[in-house]
């Protein structure tokens, strides 16, 4: 992770010459220590709601450094943000009227206001799931929207601050981006953003998961694309430069991860090959959800060549409980472990205690240092404690 937001830092320098932070994404993955990990490394956190944010908080993340989104924010997620967040991003005027009603802005702190524009463009990602910018999209406001809300800011002193926007989830190809950053400058030039002004172009930068997506999408072609077309964009409209702050949660934190599976059963029927093992879609539901494609080693003999395709599938009562379908991998045996690598994001974040399944622990690896706990392995005591029921 340390070398992923690097390469993002020194990217950013290269190529823009305004102010410009990191983003974390914490709903790629988040717990204490990672938020920990955000504040040596001087980025930022996004906070979908007030869970994040106590997370956040618990990790030692500051007030600048907190951003909230959200599409549906309730009263109690607003509280959060206003008491703990520095930037606060407004997904539609419903929300808009409810926080001005709520919390006035003379309130002491009040977080600066970003508005969420939907550009009616999606990027090309593997599935219609993980896209987010299109037209019938449930994120982010229209540019009509967008201009009654920077006028009832204007009207109700709200401090409004920036744009963002975000075309979909883990997308390999930067080029869409130009035309959503067009949009946006467009609205800020209209509704009059000007000195000290954010933009976001949001984040959702890809990863390889499979051999067949080698190789990596490259970070820096993606930091050019989007900086190019933000200071040609800002000089042709005679903007200021904007803060410009990326979201880049899933390529900081996804290779970083490696989820451990033990291998139970082998059921071998003709051609079809099952590997079941004491996981699967209630610690990674990415397959079940929408068809995320990995990859698998065996821990030990990584170097087995591969004899048979198989498919890794977890211990619980859904058909859809699989991993991985008809993966090349060498003979496995029971008992053995494999490794998928590319874990580190939207795993564990998405996961569930369904069929009594207790969440697994998560160990932080440092170079030159002993393995330590990050997170326990849950108990079946952890499954008992909301029940009220005596």
């Amino acid at each position: 992770m340390d070398d992923a937001a690097e390469g993002y830092r020194s990217a950013l320098a290269s190529h823009y010459p305004g102010p410009a932070s990191i983003t974390y994404a914490g709903k790629a993955f988040l717990c204490k220590g990672i938020a920990q990990w955000t504040c040596r490394q001087n980025l930022w956190v996004d906070c979908t709601g007030e869970g994040e944010i106590a997370i956040a908080l618990a990790g030692g993340v500051t007030r600048e450094h907190i951003l909230v989104h959200g599409v549906n924010k309730s009263t109690a997620d607003l509280d959060s943000a206003i008491r703990h967040a520095g930037t606060l991003v407004v997904d539609n005027l419903t929300e808009l009227h409810r926080l001005a009603g709520l919390f006035p802005a003379s309130s002491s702190g009040f977080p600066n206001l970003w508005l969420r524009l939907l550009p009616g463009l999606a990027v090309q990602t593997h599935h219609t799931h993980t896209q987010t910018g299109q037209h019938d999209s449930k994120f982010g406001m229209t540019r009509t929207e967008m201009i009654e809300a920077a006028l009832f800011c204007k009207k109700n002193n709200l401090p409004l601050k920036g744009i963002h926007f975000h075309q979909g989830s883990n997308f390999h190809d930067a080029g869409p981006l130009k035309a959503a950053i067009d949009l946006g400058l467009d609205l800020a030039k209209e509704i009059g953003l000007g000195k000290d002004w954010g933009f976001s172009p949001g984040g959702g930068w890809g990863v390889a998961y499979h051999e067949d997506e080698l190789p990596q999408p490259d970070t820096k072609e993606y930091i050019r694309v989007i900086t190019e077309n933000v200071i040609e964009g800002c000089q042709a409209r005679g903007l200021p430069m904007p803060h410009l702050h990326l979201e880049p949660g899933r390529s900081l934190v996804a290779r970083a991860g490696v989820a451990i599976y033990k291998v139970g059963t082998v059921k071998r029927r003709g051609d079809k090959i099952w590997v079941l093992t004491d996981g699967g879609m209630t610690d990674n539901p990415r397959h079940a959800m929408y068809g995320a494609r990995y990859s698998c080693l065996p821990v030990s003999g990584v170097g087995r060549e591969g004899s048979e395709q198989v498919s890794i599938a977890g211990p619980y009562c859904e058909s859809g409980d699989v991993v991985i379908e008809d993966l090349l991998m060498p003979k496995l045996d029971e008992g053995e472990l494999l490794a998928i690598p590319a874990s580190g994001a939207y795993h564990l974040s998405m996961s569930s205690n369904y069929n009594g399944s207790r969440r697994p622990a998560v160990l932080w690896l440092e170079q030159g240092e002993e393995a330590r706990i990050m997170i326990r392995r849950e108990t079946i005591d952890d499954l008992l404690k909301r029940d009220s029921v005596q």
